[in-house]
Protein backbone atom coordinates (compact mmCIF):
# COMPACT_ATOMS: atom_id res chain seq x y z
CA UNK A 1 0.00 0.00 0.00
CA UNK A 2 2.75 2.47 0.98
CA UNK A 3 4.81 1.74 -2.15
CA UNK A 4 1.86 2.56 -4.40
CA UNK A 5 0.80 5.59 -2.34
CA UNK A 6 3.60 7.95 -3.31
CA UNK A 7 3.40 7.37 -7.08
CA UNK A 8 -0.38 7.75 -6.86
CA UNK A 9 -0.15 11.02 -4.91
CA UNK A 10 2.53 12.36 -7.25
CA UNK A 11 0.47 11.46 -10.32
CA UNK A 12 -2.64 13.04 -8.79
CA UNK A 13 -0.75 16.24 -7.98
CA UNK A 14 0.69 16.48 -11.51
CA UNK A 15 -2.72 15.84 -13.08
CA UNK A 16 -4.38 18.50 -10.92
CA UNK A 17 -1.55 20.95 -11.66
CA UNK A 18 -2.10 20.45 -15.41
CA UNK A 19 -5.86 20.81 -14.98
CA UNK A 20 -5.35 24.00 -12.97
CA UNK A 21 -3.15 25.43 -15.71
CA UNK A 22 -5.95 24.81 -18.22
CA UNK A 23 -8.76 26.17 -16.03
CA UNK A 24 -9.81 29.79 -16.22
CA UNK A 25 -12.28 32.28 -17.65
CA UNK A 26 -10.17 33.09 -20.72
CA UNK A 27 -11.48 30.05 -22.61
CA UNK A 28 -8.27 29.13 -24.44
CA UNK A 29 -8.00 25.71 -26.08
CA UNK A 30 -5.82 23.02 -24.53
CA UNK A 31 -3.37 22.90 -27.42
CA UNK A 32 -3.03 26.69 -27.63
CA UNK A 33 -2.57 26.95 -23.85
CA UNK A 34 0.18 24.35 -23.67
CA UNK A 35 1.90 25.74 -26.77
CA UNK A 36 1.91 29.23 -25.29
CA UNK A 37 3.23 27.93 -21.98
CA UNK A 38 6.07 25.95 -23.52
CA UNK A 39 7.02 28.02 -26.56
CA UNK A 40 5.66 31.50 -25.87
CA UNK A 41 3.59 31.68 -29.06
CA UNK A 42 0.85 34.30 -28.83
CA UNK A 43 1.43 37.39 -26.72
CA UNK A 44 -1.89 37.52 -24.84
CA UNK A 45 -2.22 33.80 -24.16
CA UNK A 46 1.46 33.55 -23.15
CA UNK A 47 0.93 36.36 -20.64
CA UNK A 48 -2.06 34.55 -19.15
CA UNK A 49 -0.33 31.16 -18.96
CA UNK A 50 3.08 32.25 -17.73
CA UNK A 51 2.31 35.27 -15.56
CA UNK A 52 -1.14 34.45 -14.14
CA UNK A 53 -1.88 30.73 -14.16
CA UNK A 54 1.62 29.28 -13.68
CA UNK A 55 2.42 31.28 -10.49
CA UNK A 56 -0.99 30.36 -9.12
CA UNK A 57 -0.37 26.66 -9.70
CA UNK A 58 3.10 26.81 -8.17
CA UNK A 59 1.79 28.63 -5.11
CA UNK A 60 -1.04 26.13 -4.69
CA UNK A 61 1.51 23.28 -4.65
CA UNK A 62 3.84 25.15 -2.28
CA UNK A 63 1.13 26.25 0.13
CA UNK A 64 -0.58 22.85 0.18
CA UNK A 65 2.68 20.98 0.71
CA UNK A 66 3.73 23.34 3.49
CA UNK A 67 0.43 23.11 5.37
CA UNK A 68 0.10 19.34 4.97
CA UNK A 69 3.68 18.73 6.09
CA UNK A 70 3.36 21.11 9.05
CA UNK A 71 0.15 19.46 10.22
CA UNK A 72 1.65 15.97 10.07
CA UNK A 73 4.78 17.10 11.94
CA UNK A 74 2.82 18.80 14.71
CA UNK A 75 0.47 15.84 15.11
CA UNK A 76 3.46 13.51 15.32
CA UNK A 77 5.30 15.60 17.89
CA UNK A 78 2.29 16.29 20.11
CA UNK A 79 0.89 12.78 19.52
CA UNK A 80 -2.46 14.47 19.06
CA UNK A 81 -4.46 14.01 15.83
CA UNK A 82 -6.28 17.30 16.51
CA UNK A 83 -3.11 19.39 16.23
CA UNK A 84 -2.96 21.72 13.23
CA UNK A 85 -0.49 24.31 11.88
CA UNK A 86 -2.25 27.29 13.46
CA UNK A 87 -1.85 25.82 16.94
CA UNK A 88 1.43 27.58 17.73
CA UNK A 89 0.11 31.01 16.73
CA UNK A 90 2.28 31.63 13.67
CA UNK A 91 -0.60 31.96 11.21
CA UNK A 92 -2.45 34.41 13.47
CA UNK A 93 0.69 36.52 13.91
CA UNK A 94 1.36 36.48 10.17
CA UNK A 95 -2.23 37.61 9.58
CA UNK A 96 -1.71 40.43 12.11
CA UNK A 97 1.35 41.63 10.20
CA UNK A 98 -0.63 41.64 6.95
CA UNK A 99 -3.51 43.54 8.60
CA UNK A 100 -1.09 46.21 9.83
CA UNK A 101 0.31 46.57 6.30
CA UNK A 102 -3.18 46.98 4.87
CA UNK A 103 -4.47 49.35 7.53
CA UNK A 104 -1.42 51.63 7.45
CA UNK A 105 -1.49 51.91 3.66
CA UNK A 106 1.92 50.24 3.26
CA UNK A 107 0.39 47.52 1.08
CA UNK A 108 -0.98 50.14 -1.31
CA UNK A 109 2.34 52.01 -1.47
CA UNK A 110 4.51 48.91 -2.00
CA UNK A 111 3.16 45.80 -3.67
CA UNK A 112 5.23 43.35 -1.60
CA UNK A 113 4.70 45.11 1.73
CA UNK A 114 1.84 42.76 2.64
CA UNK A 115 3.70 39.42 2.38
CA UNK A 116 6.82 40.93 3.94
CA UNK A 117 4.80 42.27 6.88
CA UNK A 118 3.14 38.87 7.29
CA UNK A 119 6.54 37.15 7.37
CA UNK A 120 7.70 39.68 9.97
CA UNK A 121 4.67 38.84 12.11
CA UNK A 122 5.47 35.11 11.82
CA UNK A 123 9.08 35.77 12.85
CA UNK A 124 7.97 37.68 15.93
CA UNK A 125 5.66 34.79 16.85
CA UNK A 126 8.56 32.30 16.64
CA UNK A 127 10.71 34.44 18.92
CA UNK A 128 7.87 34.74 21.44
CA UNK A 129 7.21 30.98 21.35
CA UNK A 130 10.86 30.16 21.97
CA UNK A 131 11.02 32.71 24.77
CA UNK A 132 7.81 31.56 26.48
CA UNK A 133 8.33 27.81 26.06
CA UNK A 134 11.97 27.94 27.11
CA UNK A 135 14.74 25.59 26.03
CA UNK A 136 13.46 22.63 28.06
CA UNK A 137 9.69 23.12 27.93
CA UNK A 138 7.56 20.14 26.98
CA UNK A 139 4.75 19.76 24.49
CA UNK A 140 2.17 21.19 26.91
CA UNK A 141 4.24 24.35 27.36
CA UNK A 142 4.51 24.69 23.59
CA UNK A 143 0.74 24.37 23.18
CA UNK A 144 0.01 26.91 25.91
CA UNK A 145 2.51 29.39 24.48
CA UNK A 146 1.00 28.96 21.01
CA UNK A 147 -2.55 29.44 22.30
CA UNK A 148 -1.54 32.60 24.15
CA UNK A 149 0.21 34.07 21.09
CA UNK A 150 -2.67 33.11 18.81
CA UNK A 151 -5.20 34.72 21.15
CA UNK A 152 -3.13 37.91 21.42
CA UNK A 153 -2.67 38.12 17.64
CA UNK A 154 -6.40 37.59 17.11
CA UNK A 155 -7.27 40.28 19.63
CA UNK A 156 -4.88 42.78 18.06
CA UNK A 157 -6.23 41.96 14.59
CA UNK A 158 -9.78 42.60 15.80
CA UNK A 159 -8.65 45.83 17.43
CA UNK A 160 -7.04 47.03 14.19
CA UNK A 161 -10.24 46.29 12.27
CA UNK A 162 -12.40 47.88 14.96
CA UNK A 163 -10.42 51.14 15.01
CA UNK A 164 -9.85 51.35 11.27
CA UNK A 165 -10.90 54.74 9.87
CA UNK A 166 -10.94 53.42 6.31
CA UNK A 167 -13.83 51.07 5.41
CA UNK A 168 -12.18 50.15 2.11
CA UNK A 169 -9.02 48.97 3.88
CA UNK A 170 -11.19 47.01 6.30
CA UNK A 171 -13.03 45.29 3.46
CA UNK A 172 -9.75 44.47 1.73
CA UNK A 173 -8.40 43.06 4.99
CA UNK A 174 -11.44 40.85 5.52
CA UNK A 175 -11.25 39.50 1.97
CA UNK A 176 -7.50 38.85 2.31
CA UNK A 177 -8.03 36.92 5.54
CA UNK A 178 -10.46 34.59 3.75
CA UNK A 179 -7.51 33.17 1.81
CA UNK A 180 -6.97 33.17 -1.94
CA UNK A 181 -4.40 32.48 -4.65
CA UNK A 182 -5.94 34.84 -7.18
CA UNK A 183 -3.89 37.74 -8.57
CA UNK A 184 -0.60 36.30 -7.35
CA UNK A 185 2.59 36.66 -9.36
CA UNK A 186 6.08 35.19 -9.45
CA UNK A 187 7.11 37.85 -6.94
CA UNK A 188 5.01 36.03 -4.35
CA UNK A 189 6.54 32.71 -5.41
CA UNK A 190 10.08 34.01 -4.93
CA UNK A 191 9.23 35.59 -1.57
CA UNK A 192 7.67 32.44 -0.16
CA UNK A 193 9.93 29.79 -1.71
CA UNK A 194 13.10 30.36 0.39
CA UNK A 195 11.14 30.23 3.65
CA UNK A 196 9.10 27.20 2.60
CA UNK A 197 12.21 25.38 1.36
CA UNK A 198 13.84 26.04 4.73
CA UNK A 199 10.75 24.68 6.47
CA UNK A 200 10.72 21.54 4.30
CA UNK A 201 14.43 20.99 4.99
CA UNK A 202 13.80 21.25 8.74
CA UNK A 203 10.63 19.13 8.94
CA UNK A 204 11.24 16.22 6.57
CA UNK A 205 14.29 14.86 8.48
CA UNK A 206 12.23 14.68 11.70
CA UNK A 207 10.66 11.35 10.69
CA UNK A 208 13.01 9.14 12.70
CA UNK A 209 12.62 11.23 15.85
CA UNK A 210 8.84 11.34 15.52
CA UNK A 211 8.74 7.57 14.99
CA UNK A 212 10.66 7.12 18.23
CA UNK A 213 8.42 9.62 20.00
CA UNK A 214 5.38 7.41 19.38
CA UNK A 215 6.85 5.13 22.07
CA UNK A 216 6.92 8.00 24.59
CA UNK A 217 9.40 10.72 25.49
CA UNK A 218 11.45 8.48 27.81
CA UNK A 219 11.79 5.78 25.17
CA UNK A 220 12.71 8.36 22.53
CA UNK A 221 15.38 9.77 24.81
CA UNK A 222 16.74 6.28 25.44
CA UNK A 223 17.02 5.81 21.66
CA UNK A 224 19.25 8.88 21.42
CA UNK A 225 16.66 11.43 20.29
CA UNK A 226 17.36 14.91 21.66
CA UNK A 227 13.86 16.18 22.33
CA UNK A 228 14.91 19.81 22.86
CA UNK A 229 16.64 19.87 19.49
CA UNK A 230 13.70 18.12 17.82
CA UNK A 231 11.25 20.64 19.26
CA UNK A 232 13.34 23.62 18.14
CA UNK A 233 13.64 22.18 14.63
CA UNK A 234 9.89 21.54 14.58
CA UNK A 235 8.93 25.05 15.71
CA UNK A 236 11.28 26.72 13.22
CA UNK A 237 10.15 24.46 10.37
CA UNK A 238 6.43 24.91 11.02
CA UNK A 239 6.89 28.66 11.44
CA UNK A 240 8.76 28.98 8.14
CA UNK A 241 6.18 26.93 6.24
CA UNK A 242 3.01 28.36 7.80
CA UNK A 243 4.28 31.93 7.97
CA UNK A 244 5.23 31.95 4.30
CA UNK A 245 1.96 30.26 3.28
CA UNK A 246 -0.12 32.80 5.22
CA UNK A 247 1.97 35.65 3.85
CA UNK A 248 1.18 34.86 0.21
CA UNK A 249 -2.25 33.17 0.43
CA UNK A 250 -3.96 34.44 3.58
CA UNK A 251 -5.63 32.14 6.08
CA UNK A 252 -6.30 28.67 4.63
CA UNK A 253 -7.43 26.19 7.21
CA UNK A 254 -8.10 22.46 7.54
CA UNK A 255 -5.38 21.34 5.11
CA UNK A 256 -2.90 20.49 7.84
CA UNK A 257 -5.65 18.97 9.95
CA UNK A 258 -7.55 16.83 7.44
CA UNK A 259 -4.81 15.61 5.07
CA UNK A 260 -2.77 13.69 7.72
CA UNK A 261 -6.05 12.14 8.96
CA UNK A 262 -6.92 10.91 5.47
CA UNK A 263 -3.48 9.44 4.83
CA UNK A 264 -2.62 8.05 8.27
CA UNK A 265 -4.48 4.72 7.78
CA UNK A 266 -2.63 4.21 4.48
CA UNK A 267 0.87 4.56 5.99
CA UNK A 268 0.39 2.57 9.18
CA UNK A 269 0.48 5.72 11.34
CA UNK A 270 4.27 6.04 10.86
CA UNK A 271 5.23 9.74 11.04
CA UNK A 272 8.36 9.20 8.91
CA UNK A 273 6.15 8.07 6.00
CA UNK A 274 3.25 10.38 6.80
CA UNK A 275 5.37 13.54 6.51
CA UNK A 276 6.16 13.35 2.77
CA UNK A 277 2.77 11.78 2.05
CA UNK A 278 1.00 14.70 3.72
CA UNK A 279 3.09 17.18 1.73
CA UNK A 280 1.94 15.59 -1.54
CA UNK A 281 -1.63 15.20 -0.27
CA UNK A 282 -1.77 18.83 0.86
CA UNK A 283 -0.56 20.02 -2.54
CA UNK A 284 -3.24 17.94 -4.26
CA UNK A 285 -5.98 19.18 -1.93
CA UNK A 286 -5.17 22.87 -2.40
CA UNK A 287 -4.87 22.43 -6.17
CA UNK A 288 -8.28 20.75 -6.26
CA UNK A 289 -9.85 23.46 -4.09
CA UNK A 290 -8.32 26.23 -6.19
CA UNK A 291 -9.75 24.65 -9.35
CA UNK A 292 -13.14 24.47 -7.66
CA UNK A 293 -13.20 28.18 -6.72
CA UNK A 294 -12.73 29.04 -10.41
CA UNK A 295 -15.60 26.79 -11.45
CA UNK A 296 -18.14 27.53 -8.68
CA UNK A 297 -19.59 30.99 -9.29
CA UNK A 298 -16.40 32.49 -10.75
CA UNK A 299 -18.08 35.88 -11.15
CA UNK A 300 -18.59 36.13 -7.37
CA UNK A 301 -14.95 35.40 -6.51
CA UNK A 302 -15.40 32.55 -4.03
CA UNK A 303 -12.40 32.54 -1.67
CA UNK A 304 -10.16 29.51 -1.30
CA UNK A 305 -10.14 29.64 2.51
CA UNK A 306 -13.93 29.76 2.61
CA UNK A 307 -14.25 26.71 0.38
CA UNK A 308 -11.66 24.78 2.41
CA UNK A 309 -13.61 25.50 5.60
CA UNK A 310 -16.94 24.50 4.03
CA UNK A 311 -15.51 21.21 2.75
CA UNK A 312 -12.96 20.57 5.49
CA UNK A 313 -15.17 20.92 8.55
CA UNK A 314 -17.78 18.26 7.54
CA UNK A 315 -14.99 15.98 6.33
CA UNK A 316 -13.20 16.30 9.64
CA UNK A 317 -16.42 15.62 11.56
CA UNK A 318 -16.90 12.48 9.46
CA UNK A 319 -13.37 11.35 10.28
CA UNK A 320 -14.03 11.88 14.00
CA UNK A 321 -17.22 9.83 13.73
CA UNK A 322 -15.38 7.00 11.98
CA UNK A 323 -12.62 7.07 14.61
CA UNK A 324 -15.16 6.90 17.43
CA UNK A 325 -16.95 3.94 15.83
CA UNK A 326 -13.65 2.12 15.27
CA UNK A 327 -12.73 2.58 18.92
CA UNK A 328 -16.12 1.46 20.21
Amino acid sequence: MTRALFPALAALTLALALLSLLTGPAGFGIGDSLRALLTGQGEAITLVMREIRLPRVLLAIMVGASLGLSGAALQGYLRNPLAEPGLIGVSGSAALGAVIALQTGAAAAFALALPLAALTGATVAVLLILMLAGPRGGSLTLILAGIAISALAGALTSLALNLSPNPFATAETVFWMMGSLADRSFSHVWIALPFMALGWALLLPLGRGLDALTLGEDAAGALGIRLDRLRLQLVLGVAACVGAATAVAGAIGFVGLVVPHLLRPLVGARPSVLLPASALGGAAMVLLADIAVRLVQPERGLKLGVLMAIVGAPLFLHLIYKTRRAGA
